[in-house]
């Protein structure tokens, strides 16, 4: 091919500067140009030039790129404030866009890409001299650096930026931001010092997040935590620090903690510390108040006092905005909450949707006066027992991995940013760890432009948290992880294929590469969901050959069988699967604590509590009914009569035989739930509002099927559905209930007729039975209804059922 010319040149540039000013004047705030077409531009030897009116928020941003380029390169750009007259090297512009105005340089870069209208927005342009950064404000300049950084190919001793690479965007979300809690309660942060805290509020800042959220000393946490590097009140004054160095807002999310807010001698004190903690900070632009999770005070006395905190806090920082949510109130206690903010106190500035809320969020919108804007507070850091459950995961997780798992779910977040994106007005995550970080930044990109693809916005964090060697390979790599926890592990193929993918990643990594904790928590995972699978798969061949022994008991005896079912469980055979990958999986954790202080042993690593990250404690637990089987075992060697023996065995053998024409269903297992009726699912419902949910409970003393569970939400109803029945017979039900909220009473109707009242769940947990009248069955199809008691407030769990048998008898 020839090469090409100046004049093709210059033509190329000046029709892509023509197509992207139609773009932004005809279409959206954003454009690029393919980055193909102009050959790449090399800036390892540019200057950065910064106006001298630029304020120390703005400066900041340009000691971020400078800084985040050297930390890849080890290569340290000039830095001048006075346009260089003539240089034969690259110059990259950085500043708002009245600042840079003025030489005709400058002029001539800036009239060839049109501005993306609107606060925080920016205009990224590579010319033939260099790079213009020009922001509509102070965060417009440092949203457009961290763009650039994105884009920027950097190796060792060498940058580069593809040739053509232009763009003018603006976000279309106002409030894009990140709970970072310095507290004992998270896996992670409460090891980070100060410098730690300021690399990852810029890797945020990079990714367009313009908002921190806070945690006070006082919360629902243990008071201290053996790895902070600073007490508590302390790291809080230093992260609003760096968080208005920025120029982000800092949020403070601020539990009412006290017992009763109706006596004047606690709100007193309330008034104290809330004054005493927010007036040491150098920046609060506004309080969250959850109503609950944690805190539990009736709304009349909880808007009473944060009418009084409002007044007070606003002495010191006058903007202070003050925001409360309606979370774990009851129906009652909801409708109270909605009458005080219909009488549109002024003092009040907005609401939060979060975790525990009754209602979903259109629903609150509707009920919430449209004065009141409504803030998104989604729980990004937990994969069950949560507010978007991962959906029909596998038990083998569950048990294992528990609710704070390194949890990559790109798509998966993304269709609850889209889920809930028209009724708020912005979000700040909720979070309890670095574990979470993929999720971070497919909010944030995704909270700056709607439509953007995720596979980019995962580019975009391989390339620039790896390096551009790295883009495509870590991308899809992230994406094969979600993949991981989709459908039955024994058969997803899919989590070798993933572990091979990161091998070829670790093989070829650079010492550099393997120190970076971002891709520790991805090969972890990768190692993790493999080895669990190696094991799931020899527990399952196990426990299929006891059943195989016990079902030969009246031939060669109880006591034979036994001793046969539980060689075959010995747990010699299963710790031996997959023992290089179970190692690897315990090297990458101590690789994490020392890179990032992330906890995944009580015991090795300190912990707060089993189930806040602590993987390594659970990697064993069984994944079959060994535990169980070992318990019945027991029971039966004391039995006296062999017949008694043999019928003890019989029935663990045929306990979910539904018997001839009959039916089992396990509800927590996806194989075996053809009657369930599961509703609008995942993608249009995420929070499981309308849908059957798989749910989980460790209940290691019965059989597996206890651990995990079909269920419905507050006043939801669980439903199954029967058709094809046997008119001619009548039918029994059995039913166990089994889940993480046993005291919650539970009822069930067929067709509208009670089949039991709304009542306590057996304890111990164990099957009941009930006889159907035969008007129920008789045109063929059975709908069953389960209901928890209504009104409930808290996390909305109870209304839990495990498995269901009906049971066809002749009339």
């Amino acid at each position: 091919m020839p090469a090409i010319s100046g004049w093709q040149t210059r033509f190329l540039r000046q029709s892509t500067w023509f197509f992207s000013a139609c773009l932004l004047l005809n279409g959206p705030a954003r454009t690029e140009v393919p980055a193909a077409e102009v050959p790449a531009i090399d800036l390892t030897n540019a200057i950065v030039y910064r106006p001298p009116s630029l304020s120390k928020t703005e400066r900041k941003a340009v000691d971020l790129l400078v800084d985040e380029v050297a930390r890849r390169s080890q290569l340290r750009w000039e830095i001048l404030d006075i346009w260089p007259l003539k240089v034969g090297r690259p110059v990259i512009a950085v500043g708002k866009a009245n600042d840079l105005a003025g030489t005709s340089t400058l002029d001539g870069w800036l009239g060839q890409l049109a501005e993306a209208k609107g606060a925080e927005g920016y205009r990224v342009a590579v010319e033939p001299g260099g790079v213009l950064i020009a922001g509509n404000d102070s965060r417009g300049v440092l949203f457009g650096v961290g763009r650039l950084l994105r884009e920027l190919r950097i190796d060792r001793g060498k940058v580069v930026v593809p040739g053509s690479f232009r763009i003018a965007s603006a976000p279309a979300t106002k409030l894009r931001g990140h709970q970072l809690g310095y507290r004992p309660k998270t896996n992670s942060y409460d090891a980070w010092d100060v410098d730690r805290w300021e690399r990852y509020i810029r890797d945020m800042a990079i990714f367009g997040c313009n908002a921190i959220e806070l945690v006070p000393p006082r919360s629902d946490d243990d008071a201290d935590s053996p790895h902070f590097p600073r007490p508590p009140m302390a790291m809080m004054v230093e992260m609003s620090r760096l968080a208005d160095e920025y120029g982000l807002d800092v949020w403070v999310w601020y539990p009412a903690m006290d017992a009763d807010y109706s006596d004047p001698a606690t709100v007193a004190f309330a008034l104290r510390e809330w004054s005493d903690v927010l007036g040491k900070l150098p920046r609060v632009d506004a309080v969250f108040v959850p109503g609950g999770d944690p805190g539990h005070t009736r709304p009349k006395f909880l808007m009473d006092l944060l009418e009084k905190q409002a007044a007070t806090l606003r002495k010191l920082h006058p903007k202070l905005q003050m925001w409360v949510s309606p979370q774990s109130f009851d129906a009652t206690w909801h409708e109270e909450f909605l009458s005080l903010v219909r009488a549109e106190p002024k003092w009040l500035d907005g609401i939060v949707f979060g975790p525990q809320v009754r209602v979903g969020l259109p629903e609150l919108r509707q009920q919430i006066p449209s004065r009141y804007p409504i803030r998104n507070y989604p729980d990004i850091t937990h994969t069950l027992k949560c507010q978007y459950p991962v959906p029909d995961w596998d038990v083998a997780f569950a048990l294992t991995q528990d609710r704070e798992v390194i949890n990559p779910r790109p798509l998966g977040q993304a269709a609850i940013f889209r889920a809930c994106r028209a009724d708020s007005m912005g979000f700040l995550t909720y979070s309890e760890g670095c574990h979470d970080d993929v999720n971070k930044i497919v909010w944030s990109g995704l909270g700056w432009d709607p439509d953007a693809s995720v596979l980019t916005i995962l580019r975009e964090y391989g390339r620039y948290f790896l390096g551009h060697q790295y883009a495509d390979t870590f991308a899809n790599g992230l994406l094969a992880l979600e993949r991981n926890w989709q459908g039955p592990l024994a058969t997803n193929s899919e989590v070798e294929r993933t572990l091979h993918r990161f091998q070829d990643m670790e093989r070829a990594a650079s010492p550099a590469l393997l120190r970076n904790w971002r891709f520790q928590q991805a090969l972890y995972r990768a190692y993790y969901d493999a080895a669990l699978r190696d094991r799931l798969i020899v527990e399952t061949a196990t426990q299929r050959e006891a059943y195989m022994w016990l079902g030969r008991a009246e031939r060669i005896g109880s006591t034979l069988a036994i001793e046969g079912a539980r060689q075959a469980l010995r747990s010699d055979a299963t710790n031996s699967a997959s023992a290089d990958r179970r190692g690897r999986v315990f090297e990458l954790a101590e690789a994490l604590f020392q890179s990032i202080g992330l906890q995944m042993s009580v015991g090795r690593y300190g912990a707060i509590a089993l189930g806040r990250g602590t993987h390594l404690d659970t990697i064993d637990l069984p994944l079959n009914e060994r535990p169980w089987l070992e318990l019945k075992f027991a029971e039966i060697g004391k039995m006296a009569n062999e017949g008694d023996r043999l019928k003890a065995i019989d029935a663990i053998v045929r306990r979910t035989d539904p018997g001839p024409g009959g039916f089992y269903d396990n509800l927590g297992e996806l194989t075996r739930q053809p009657h369930l009726v599961r509703g609008m699912g995942f993608e249009a419902d995420p929070d499981f509002r309308h849908s059957a949910v798989v749910g989980f409970a460790r209940h290691l003393d019965g059989p597996l099927a206890w651990c995990r569970n079909a269920q419905s939400l507050y006043d939801q109803p669980l439903e199954m559905l029967y058709e094809g029945l046997d008119p001619e017979s009548s039918y029994r039900l059995r039913v166990s209930y089994a889940g993480d909220s046993p005291k919650v009473p539970i009822g069930l109707e067929a067709e509208g007729t009670p089949i039991h009242p709304i009542q306590a769940k057996p304890d111990p947990v164990g099957p009941i039975e009930f006889e159907l009248p035969l008007k129920l069955t008789e045109d063929g199809t059975l709908r069953l209804k389960w209901s928890a008691q209504p009104g409930r407030g808290g996390n909305g769990r109870g209304c839990h059922v495990t498995e269901v048998w009906l049971i066809r008898s002749n009339r």
